[in-house]
């Protein structure tokens, strides 16, 4: 039963890893750039969850809503100042003003909310579903991230596949050019596609502190760089490898902590992706694409 618990640890932790990854696939996917503020918009999605539920007295899936929508907005206005005027830029460039825009989110958090701890309220509660005599104890919030990963991932599929916007994504993902010849706005697909990452981004910094309680102007950081490394695991711009990326991650970082050590875990998981890389360059579920020069 101990190793089920690590296990549904690992799928919960990695259920998250999995949200966060989808933001970052989806960007990268459609509009080549790989957006290093992603993980602080995980923070300011937090903090809003936060001040939305403890001060303001709000349903705290009602906070979780308005963190969305703030979050969303924040997204389209990173994308607008920050990477819209970089579009035809080396990617050095965006590189750069990435990491200086996750920085400025950074230090904006502290000058708003300082640098002090906060605890943040579950969503659900903290109660556990007691199993097999109380040997399996299964925490509400597992629950709750689990499900709500696994319906992201539905929902997200589904509208990539079937809806008009979805497919102009995908077009823009395969040529711009020729996505713009035929009458699709790529810079509004653009924003739609950091849009849609920010506010999954915004669900996974309410779960993310749900779940690790302790808020800080630094929450995102870690987990976004890990959640990057899910998506580059399972194949950087393909939604599944996120999804599927982002659960391994989860279930190895867990069994690295209980066999192997704690202080190592993060070593042993950035070792499995550079072995998974070595293996296999795209990543799980990525595909070689060769470009003509």
């Amino acid at each position: 039963m101990i190793f089920l618990n690590y296990f549904i640890s690992g799928i919960s932790l990695g259920s998250i890893y999995a949200i966060i990854a989808l933001g970052y696939t989806m960007v990268y996917g459609i509009a080549k750039m790989l957006n290093f503020a992603h993980g602080d918009v995980i923070m300011v999605g937090g903090y809003v969850c936060f001040y939305a539920v403890s001060r303001y007295g709000l349903n705290p899936f009602l906070g979780v809503a308005v963190a969305m929508l703030l979050c969303t907005i924040l997204g389209i206005i990173v994308e607008r100042l920050a990477y819209k005027p970089l579009r035809q830029a080396p990617s050095l460039a965006v590189l750069i003003t990435a990491i200086g825009m996750s920085y400025f989110l950074q230090n904006t958090a502290l000058l708003l909310w300082s640098s002090n701890p906060k605890v943040f309220p579950s969503i659900i509660g903290r109660g556990a579903f007691k199993l097999f005599d109380g040997a399996l104890s299964v925490s509400h919030v597992t629950v709750l991230t689990i499900a709500t990963c696994l319906v992201i991932m539905v929902v997200l599929s589904l509208f990539i596949g079937k809806t008009r916007l979805g497919k102009a994504m995908r077009a823009c993902s395969e040529d711009k050019g020729a996505a713009q010849l035929m009458g699709i706005n790529v810079n509004a697909t653009i924003s739609m596609t950091f849009a849609i990452g920010s506010g999954l981004a915004a669900i996974a910094g309410a779960l993310l502190c749900s779940a690790y309680p302790t808020l800080m102007p630094t929450t995102g950081a870690l987990p976004g760089i890990k959640a990057f490394t899910a998506a580059v695991f399972g194949g950087i711009g393909s939604v599944p490898g996120a999804f599927l990326g982002g659960l391994m991650l989860g279930v190895i970082e867990i069994f690295a902590k209980a066999y192997i050590s704690s202080q190592l875990s993060d070593a042993v998981v950035f070792a499995v992706l550079i072995v998974v890389l070595l293996v296999k360059p795209a990543g799980l579920l990525g595909r070689m694409t060769q470009e003509k020069v």
